[in-house]
Parts: C-alpha cells; structure tokens; sequence
C-alpha cells in the first residue's frame, strides 16, 4: 500500500511541476519531501494530494481497509510544511539526518526541567 501511495503522490507532484524527493510512511503515518515551485498554493497542493490519494487508496485496497476504518476517512484533516527557503537541499538533509529522536518523560538519563 505505501509503494501504491508513494507512486500516487509522485504523480501529484509532478502534475503540479514538483518532484517527490523522499517519502516513508508507516501505518499511521506519512512523510513526504517535495520540490514544489515557489508560486505554488501550497493548501491546494496537500487538499488535492489528500483528495487524490484517499480516493485511489480506497478503491485499490477496498477490502483490507474496510477492516481497518468505520469511517470512509483516510487522512487527519492536519499537516505540516516546512520551507527551507534558500538553504541548500544538502544541508537540510544533513540537518535531519542528525537529529534525535526526543526521549520520553522520565527516560533513564532524561535532563530534568529547569523551574524558575
């Protein structure tokens, strides 16, 4: 199903001049980063690849999702974009590449909050 979805989502971004760059997804998630040109409305964009995407979704894997679903919705209604302006690609790769994942709330070795 996330290669069904990864192929969908290249589609959109190529039909609105971008490029899907990198995509991973789990069963309650997905990330997608994508060159888009700068003119682009960016809430149509994610409106219309939400749209699409459930759509196709839907109709390809009707059976395994009727299981999963009672409702006939696939995406939160939320999403995130973040713009990395004029840095360069590399950099932004290399940013999120070493980044950590948080630890949890009273994980061994966690830093205690500082009180005022």
């Amino acid at each position: 199903m996330l290669d069904r979805l990864r192929a969908i989502i290249a589609q959109r971004c190529a039909d609105w001049g971008g490029e899907l760059l990198a995509f991973r997804g789990a069963p309650d998630y997905v990330h997608a980063r994508v060159a888009l040109p700068p003119n682009l409305d960016l809430s149509r964009f994610v409106n219309n690849v939400k749209t699409t995407s459930s759509r196709l979704i839907r109709r390809d894997f009707a059976g395994r999702l009727r299981r999963l679903y009672r409702r006939p919705v696939f995406w939160s209604r939320s999403y995130c974009i973040v713009s990395c302006g004029s840095v360069p690609l590399a950099a932004v790769h290399q940013y999120l590449a070493q980044q950590r994942a948080p630890r949890r709330a009273g994980a061994r070795g966690a830093r205690r909050a500082h009180r005022a």
